[in-house]
C-alpha cells in the first residue's frame, strides 16, 4: 500500500504535464485551423514550382480541400511544440536526475531539437524541390502532371519526418560511444555496413524513388561523420578506446 501511495503523486504530475501539452496544442492548433489554407499553400510551393504550365493540384474527392488542410495544421501544431513537449517531459523526470545528468541532458536535448528543424527546412528547401523536378522531368510525353493534393501532403510529411529523424544521427553516434557500447575506432571499424544501411534506411523511411533515398542516404552518411567528430571532441581519450566488440 505504501509503494502505491508513494507512486500517486507521480501519476498525478504525469496527469498535469499531460494536461498542458494537450492544452498548448489546442492553443497553437486554433490559429493554424484559420489560416490552414495559407499555410497549405505555402507547403505546396514546391511542387507548384516545378509543374508543367498549366498543371496545377487536384482535389479527387470532396472532402479533400478541407481535410488536407485540417491535416497539416494538425502536423504543423505538433511539430511547432516538440520544443515544449520536452519540456514537460525534462520537467517531468528533472527531479530524479542527478546534477550531473541535468547538465548532460539538457544541451543533447537543445541539439536534438535543432537538428529536427534543420532536418525539416533540408527536406523542404532542397530535397522536395529536386525529387519533384525530376518527377515532372520523367513524364511520359503526352502526360500532364496533375497531382492530388492529399498524396502531395503525405508525400512531402513523410519526407519532413523522415530528415527530421535522420539528422539526429549525430546525437545517436554520440551517445552510443558515450555510454560505452561503441567506440570511434569501432564505428570505423564498421563503415561500410554503416553505408549500406544508410541506404537501407532512405529506401524504407522514403517515398519509392531512387531521388529521395540517396537525398537522404548522403546526409545520414555525412552526419554520421559529424557525429564521429563530435565524440573525439567532447569525451575524454580514455573512454573512446572501449571495446569494438
Amino acid at each position: 500500500m505504501d509503494a502505491i501511495e508513494r507512486f500517486i503523486p507521480h501519476l498525478i504530475e504525469l496527469r498535469k504535464r499531460l494536461l498542458h501539452c494537450a492544452l498548448a496544442f489546442v492553443i497553437v492548433l486554433i490559429p493554424l485551423i484559420i489560416f490552414s489554407s495559407e499555410l497549405y499553400t505555402l507547403i505546396a510551393q514546391p511542387i507548384l514550382k516545378t509543374l508543367p504550365q498549366g498543371a496545377m493540384l487536384i482535389a479527387t474527392e470532396v472532402v479533400t480541400p478541407f481535410t488536407a488542410p485540417i491535416k497539416l495544421a494538425l502536423f504543423s501544431s505538433a511539430t511547432l511544440l516538440i520544443p515544449y513537449f520536452l519540456y514537460q517531459a525534462w520537467s517531468f523526470v528533472k527531479p530524479g536526475l542527478y546534477k550531473k545528468e541535468k547538465r548532460a541532458i539538457m544541451p543533447i536535448l537543445l541539439m536534438s531539437t535543432t537538428l529536427f528543424y534543420v532536418g525539416m527546412a533540408f527536406a523542404h528547401f532542397l530535397v522536395c524541390p529536386a525529387a519533384l523536378s525530376f518527377f515532372s522531368h520523367v513524364a511520359p510525353k503526352g502526360v500532364t502532371v496533375m497531382t492530388d493534393m492529399t498524396h502531395y501532403l503525405d508525400f512531402v510529411l513523410v519526407l519532413y519526418f523522415a530528415f527530421g529523424l535522420s539528422f539526429q544521427v549525430p546525437i545517436i553516434t554520440y551517445l552510443l560511444i558515450r555510454v560505452g557500447i561503441t567506440s570511434v575506432e569501432g564505428l570505423k571499424k564498421q563503415r561500410p555496413y554503416i553505408i549500406v544501411g544508410a541506404f537501407v534506411i532512405g529506401m524504407i523511411l522514403t517515398p519509392p524513388d531512387v531521388v529521395s533515398q540517396c537525398l537522404l542516404a548522403i546526409p545520414l552518411l555525412g552526419l554520421f561523420e559529424s557525429g564521429l567528430l563530435l565524440a573525439k571532441w567532447l569525451i575524454p581519450s580514455k573512454n573512446k578506446m572501449i571495446a569494438t566488440t
